[in-house]
């Protein structure tokens, strides 16, 4: 089946996601739709920008599309990503997943929708993620963790087995995360982090071994709590 797709959010992340899919011949790009209304008329790898996150609903009342993929990274803060995707599906759209050829994936584990596997990253035996997980270059999940929905494993971060990881998380680029570790929902691991302690929800920490530096509330998770 060939899929009509519009890509939701047109950042750098947007570029990987396009280039990897292009390599399908089940997609066709209607086009981007991004938030920054003064790149209309931009181009991602050949696919054009139409305009802004407005114009989503009326390309789908009328039938334009039938699927998206996120283009939008997720930098810290997960909820935008959550935001557009929760939309395009109350719109009855289809979720894309994005697999890169080089992606590894145990048979035994378990995938949400719209789970995106980017080049040299490893899902290890049954391990689960939810829905809207980015698993980036090089990251590693290994087995029987469970990942929760619209999380984002950054590049190069590594799960050991049996880890826990809430909605919303962000586990930083290069971070390290022992075995049997619990990352609460809407927390944020630092870049390089090496986490030998369960992270509350909506905490941040850093450094090796990791330790809190702010805690967000989970009803606005982009700003600390005082």
């Amino acid at each position: 089946m060939s899929h009509s797709c519009i890509v939701l959010g047109g950042g750098g992340h947007a570029w990987v996601v396009v280039e990897i899919l292009q390599t399908q011949k089940d997609v066709t790009f209607f086009g981007v739709l991004d938030s920054n209304l003064a790149r209309k008329g931009e181009e991602i790898s050949g696919v054009s920008i139409l305009g802004g996150d407005g114009e989503l609903t009326p390309l789908a009342q009328q039938g334009k599309i039938d699927s998206f993929v996120l283009g939008l990274g997720g930098a810290a803060n997960n909820t935008p990503r959550r935001n557009l995707f929760e939309k395009a599906i109350s719109l009855g759209l289809y979720p894309l997943s994005v697999v890169h050829a080089t992606a590894v994936l145990s048979c035994s584990a378990i995938l949400g929708s719209g789970v995106q596997r980017l080049a040299l990253s490893v899902v290890g035996p049954r391990a689960v993620l939810g829905d809207d997980v980015i698993v980036n270059t090089g990251a590693i999940i290994e087995h029987d963790c469970r990942i929760g929905h619209h999380v984002h494993i950054a590049t190069g971060a590594r799960l050991a087995s049996t880890v826990r990881v809430g909605d919303l998380a962000h586990i930083g680029a290069g971070a390290t995360i022992r075995q049997g570790i619990t990352i609460g929902a809407g927390a944020i691991v630092g870049a390089g982090a090496v986490v030998v302690k369960n992270v509350t929800a909506g905490e941040t920490v850093i450094g090796s071994p990791a330790r809190p530096l702010s805690k967000r509330t989970l009803d606005n998770p982009g700003k600390p709590s005082a």
